[in-house]
């Protein structure tokens, strides 16, 4: 056991504005599985990049144990598993690779295979394997869940509950409660460290929020009160001292006397006050979730939205999914699962009207209007305005509802090639909540997007009702807001 001592740490990008990171301070111990959570765009992964020595900053880090990156950049995809295994880990005997792969239900028979040929998901569990084989390394883990379907992430979340010496960015409640027994939290105003998983974090930081709100409430009421009678007293006050000027015989000493006491007491008003005020601008700086977020479904005249029987999709005349039937009705929220390559985000392409080859039957309601969220983001570019003006999206609810979701920085005639994934998606998720349509269609919508704005889309979904059929692999947010779960 050492501690990784992270002292007066202050960065900033070449061409930023403003520091990511000011005087920050922490220490972290290299036993713990440390959770690193926080908005998109805080600064989880440059933090990662900056224990690597990745970039120049002001301050210090000091630590004893040597970092490793997850995801781990492997230069050449054809070698062998073997041949990656040991350019990643070159002290480790295959035997203990096997058995670190047995524990994430990999067949050994992977390591003779190229590693181009492997899923994705695949790929993610065997470099995480080889690196943690490294002995005394610590293992910097950034978003390791982009590739893992549900079950794949239980596996995962499983594996490295085993394991100690970590710290892991992800925004899956599920899958970080299943793994980490410390969070580090990038808050708006702070940084904080806990011991627990993610929710009894969650919990304790939102009791904290609602603690905080009604305190504010109860200054706010005070404050007011305060104010207005220092305005009266102090009004009082002017009115005795008018009094001296009158004509006729008056006790001008006495007069001035009580007028000084009302001042004074006016004086004591505004000093309590402007104490309250502190004490109020001390109150909600860490607030996340406080704006809420709304959606403008169009109603639709039927019950009945949707139907499909026997549904396959093909691809070169082959079925890629057993057969599937359902019904989506008005304020039904269907939730496709399944396992990576089991068809469901071909039939959510099929569902939004892409060319699709397919047997079985589709039923569609007349005149449906549908607004899709693709799960890739890799190939949006072009201007934010351009795509608004391309689907008639007004301008300031979509920018009001990008600012709500934690993007505070004017994103209209930034190139979308250029903004960070979470950004990216958000951008997808703003477009499609401003679009008045019948029916919601979302492929993986959640990837790379912040456990805050996950909260947030989850309470929408909840309050307004919209008709949806969607892909996630957050079990959380998934049984929160599905109303039936089709399982492929």
């Amino acid at each position: 056991m050492s501690m990784i001592k992270i002292e007066n740490l202050t960065f900033c990008y070449p061409n930023g504005s403003e520091n990511v990171f000011e005087n920050l301070d922490a220490t972290i111990d290299s036993d713990w599985k440390l959770g690193l959570t926080g908005r998109n765009g805080r600064g989880k992964t440059t933090l990662l990049k900056l224990l690597l020595g990745k970039y120049e900053y002001n301050g210090s880090i000091k630590s004893s144990v040597r970092f490793d990156y997850f995801p781990y950049a492997v230069k050449d995809k054809s070698k062998t598993v073997s041949e990656i295994i040991e350019d990643v880990c070159p002290n480790c005997e295959e035997w203990e690779f096997i058995r670190e792969l047995s524990y994430l239900d990999v067949s050994a028979d992977a390591l003779y295979m190229p590693f181009e040929y492997l899923s994705g998901g695949e790929q993610t569990k065997i470099l995480l394997a080889a690196l943690f084989l490294n002995e005394g390394h610590f293992l910097l883990i950034d978003e390791p869940t982009n590739h893992l379907d549900a079950s794949a992430r239980a596996q995962v979340a499983k594996y490295l509950n085993r394991k100690k010496g970590f710290i892991l960015v992800s925004h899956d409640r599920d899958f970080l409660d299943g793994c980490v027994d410390h969070i580090m939290s990038l808050n708006r105003a702070n940084i904080e460290i806990r011991s627990g998983n993610f929710t009894s974090w969650l919990n304790d930081f939102e009791d904290r929020q609602l603690a905080e709100q009604e305190q504010n409430t109860k200054l706010q009421k005070e404050i007011k009160r305060l104010k207005q009678s220092a305005a009266q007293s102090a009004n009082w006050a002017r009115k005795t001292e008018n009094k001296k000027k009158g004509g006729g015989p008056v006790d001008r000493g006495y007069i001035g006397h009580k007028a000084a006491k009302m001042m004074k007491h006016s004086k004591i008003i505004e000093d309590r006050k402007q104490r309250l005020i502190q004490e109020k601008v001390s109150l909600l700086q860490n607030t996340e979730m406080s704006d809420k977020l709304a959606i403008y479904a169009l109603e639709y005249r039927q019950k009945v939205l949707m139907s499909v029987k026997d549904l396959c999709v093909k691809y070169d005349g082959v079925c890629v999914n057993k057969p599937v039937s359902f019904t989506v009705e008005k304020g039904g929220r269907t939730a496709l699962s399944g396992g990576n390559g089991s068809g469901k985000s071909s039939l959510v392409k099929l569902f939004s009207g892409q060319n699709i080859d397919y047997t079985g039957e589709i039923s569609l309601g007349n005149d449906l209007v549908v607004s899709y969220v693709p799960q890739d983001v890799s190939g949006l570019s072009g201007k934010v305005a351009d795509l608004l003006q391309t689907y008639n999206i007004d301008v300031s609810r979509f920018m009001s509802v990008m600012f709500k979701m934690g993007v505070a920085e004017y994103l209209l005639d930034r190139d979308m090639s250029e903004l960070s994934e979470g950004q990216k998606k958000k951008v997808l998720i703003a477009k499609s909540l401003c679009e008045k349509a019948h029916i919601y269609i979302w492929d993986e919508p959640l990837n790379y997007i912040d456990v805050y704005c996950r909260i947030q889309i989850e309470r929408l979904i909840k309050e307004f009702n919209p008709t949806m059929i969607f892909i996630e692999h957050d079990k959380a947010f998934r049984d929160s807001v599905a109303t039936q779960i089709i399982e492929l």
